[in-house]
């Protein structure tokens, strides 16, 4: 079963009952806590290794409360081409679109959890 999220708040998630303080990839059979993108506020593709070797149908990007996290189309199209749908929503909103589509089992996320 998806890990799902419990709670988010600016610069905090709850997930299954577990607390994290910065950044993080949820993939359909664990957390990826601790996640650092090559460049800040930017989502490249190298960032996103263990997704594509996971290869869920969807990808949930929180990009920040305030959607700080830029998504460059040459990483949207990368996603796209490995077969991966990509949707693209402030924190707060992307949250409530991964729970929902968790069900399915074979949806990933990745959060910028501040800004």
């Amino acid at each position: 079963m998806s890990p799902r999220i419990d709670r988010y708040a600016f610069g905090i998630v709850s997930i299954d009952g577990t607390t994290y303080t910065s950044d993080l990839i949820i993939l359909p059979e664990r957390v990826v806590s601790r996640w650092w993108r090559k460049e800040g506020h930017r989502l490249d593709v190298d960032d996103l290794r263990d997704v594509l070797r996971r290869r869920p149908g969807t990808l949930v990007v929180g990009s920040g409360s305030s959607e700080a996290m830029e998504v460059p189309a040459a990483t949207r199209e990368a996603l796209e081409a490995a077969g991966i749908e990509v949707i693209v929503e402030p924190t707060g909103a992307a949250v409530e679109t991964y729970n929902r589509l968790a069900a399915s089992g074979n949806v990933a996320a990745c959060f910028h959890l501040t800004c």
